[in-house]
């Protein structure tokens, strides 16, 4: 998830007093309005829970009345606050930060604890309708949902919910997965439009745990459901022998063969985002990117008109980052513009081991570039928690445990070809033992400019770690 504090408001007090609110943002749309005594306080609950030298540093009291600077200097060390506690394994995990963040949810969007239902969306359209509290953390709306579906327990940790926005031609957009620190209820409503819907959809990507699911009959009807709806969107490719053979067994009703017919189809179990741009092999070329199979799949538009295809596999991505930005929209500035005439732009920048001794920077322009960091993050903890012998239903339904425990070094797969670069402008390449010894697991930056809403978000792949000589 990406945090910023793009901007600050003056509110008046319960005694009519003026003070300064700091907008928390979450992916560039706004989480909960705070004050700094507020933050403060969170901030000695942390210290006194996890000691002083584990909490980053929180800026200082003042004295006397701000200046419009001085406010201007706390929101952004307020911004690398909350982005360093978020980062880090132990504190952005715990129910401390994440219940102040669900409260303050709450309070800002002035939505009283109440009884609601609440409607969940399954694959094929249709709705379940959950008897929730307006105050239910996801989880607990995750479990209403396999409560009403009757999915057992130890199944529940298979599904995610997950925001989308559904487009006029019936097309759906993913937003994000609904995180433990919101509300969703409270997510939902706040949008204020009838064009978002929160999804219940599988969470793993390795299809090997299909088969856990389809032992049960909600399970199956789940998988089921999920795999002729991404058949119908044209997220995974079937020639016409393989649509007929699909029909004969959607017609006996066999789902389980269904599926089984439906693994060995090409982009199987892949999330499909929408068109985009990226840099590579060129500047500016359009590119449509899917998520699965622990790769990113790039179907590229060349300048030339020329269509590639490449895969990108998440074993060999050093470490990627999410940055966003405030980009002023046709107003004639390049002042930090306000959040009516601006819009958020965000970008996904992966470092990429392109063959021995070459890493090479990829980014991909796109508005749902956190919901493929997510991705990426997800496929990571997975093969990390299957190569240590863990068990993916610890790691799928972890009830405020903290981080995911990662090995110290991992034995990584080897890639399929990539389309190789024909722009010879692109960054000179350094050898790999010189960038291995740079990197900052989970570390952050700070802004790199006056309009950025937020530093890089790094993501250190503890995935990448084990490759050697002889993997690639």
């Amino acid at each position: 998830m990406h945090f910023s504090i793009p901007e600050t408001e003056v509110c008046s007090g319960e005694n009519g007093s003026p003070y300064v609110a700091y907008n928390i943002h979450v992916n560039g749309v706004l989480h909960c309005r705070v004050r700094y005594s507020q933050l403060l306080g969170l901030h000695e609950q942390i210290k006194k829970e996890y000691g002083s030298n584990v909490v980053p540093a929180f800026p200082p009291k003042k004295i006397f009345t701000l200046t419009p600077a001085e406010v201007e200097q706390r929101r952004e060390q307020l911004e690398k606050y909350m982005q360093a506690v978020r980062q880090d394994p132990l504190l952005g995990a715990s129910e401390m930060f994440n219940s102040f963040l669900r409260k303050a949810q709450q309070d800002t969007q002035q939505i009283p604890t109440e009884d609601v239902a609440l409607d969940i969306c399954l694959s094929n359209g249709q709705k379940v309708t959950v008897d929730i509290l307006t105050s239910d953390q996801t989880e607990d709306v995750l479990d209403a949902v396999a409560t009403k579906l009757d999915l057992p327990d130890d199944l529940v940790g298979y599904f995610s919910l997950f925001l989308v926005r559904e487009g006029v031609d019936g097309g759906l957009t993913f937003v994000r997965k609904l995180q433990e620190f919101e509300l969703p209820y409270v997510s939902i409503t706040s949008l204020r439009t009838s064009e978002f819907h929160i999804l219940l959809r599988k969470s793993y990507w390795d299809m090997a745990y299909d088969g856990d699911v389809m032992d049960n009959r909600v399970g199956l009807n789940l998988l089921y459901t999920q795999t002729v709806s991404d058949i119908e969107r044209g997220w995974i490719l079937v020639n016409k022998d393989q649509h007929r053979q699909l029909k004969s067994l959607q017609e006996k009703g066999s789902k389980k063969e269904f599926i089984h017919l439906g693994q060995t189809l090409k982009y199987y179990g892949y999330l499909k985002f929408d068109p985009c741009i990226t840099d590579f092999p060129e500047k500016g070329c359009q590119v449509i990117v899917s998520a699965g199979n622990n790769e990113l799949n790039f179907h590229v538009k060349l300048p030339n008109e020329q269509m590639k295809e490449g895969s990108f596999k998440v074993t060999r991505m050093r470490c990627w980052r999410v940055t966003s930005s405030q980009v002023p929209i046709a107003n004639g500035t390049t002042n930090p513009c306000s959040s009516a005439k601006c819009e958020v732009k965000l970008e996904l920048a992966f470092e990429y081991l392109m063959s021995k001794d070459r890493l090479q920077w990829v980014t991909i322009t796109s508005q749902q570039a956190i919901m493929m960091s997510i991705c990426l993050q997800s496929m990571v903890d997975e093969l990390m928690v299957k190569k240590s012998g863990g068990s993916i239903k610890k790691m799928l339904r972890k009830r405020h445990n903290g981080s995911i425990h990662r090995p110290d070094s991992q034995q990584a797969v080897k890639s399929p070809p990539l389309l190789d670069s024909p722009d010879p402008n692109r960054e000179q390449i350094v050898k790999l033992s010189t960038k291995l010894s740079s990197v900052s697991l989970r570390g952050i930056s700070a802004s790199n400019s006056a309009n950025s809403i937020s530093g890089n978000d790094f993501h250190g792949n503890y995935a990448f770690e084990g490759i050697g000589d002889d993997d690639l």
